[in-house]
């Protein structure tokens, strides 16, 4: 069964720079400690102090093994603490979904008049 970790954050919106930084790190180590990153959002209009990240793994077992992974990256751990020292993340929320088969990726039709 293949799940998908959606991490809710909650970012002081003043910070959004630090984010991004923190954001693109992980599209190295992500990888690297074997989830499938499916990628990184900040906000963009309306609510300015939510951001998300979307990672894949086959499993909640895969997902156990790849946090140990990441505990034991440098990068990982370096990322980690620049997040706890800049203080831009007010709130993390983690909730695990699976995909409805059909839904995703699925291309614009073509207008018609």
């Amino acid at each position: 069964m293949q799940v998908t970790c959606f991490i809710r954050y909650q970012i002081d919106p003043f910070q959004r720079d630090a984010f991004r930084e923190y954001a693109q790190a992980w599209g190295r180590i992500i990888p690297r400690c074997g989830g499938q990153l499916l990628g990184y959002f900040l906000p963009h209009e309306g609510t300015n102090d939510v951001a998300w990240g979307l990672i894949g793994l086959d499993s909640l077992a895969a997902y156990e093994a790849y946090r140990a992974r990441l505990k034991d990256d440098p990068e990982g751990r370096a990322n980690f603490e620049m997040a706890q020292q800049r203080r831009f993340i007010l709130r993390e929320e983690r909730t695990w979904c699976t995909l409805v088969a059909g839904t995703s990726c699925i291309a614009p039709a073509q207008a018609t008049r």
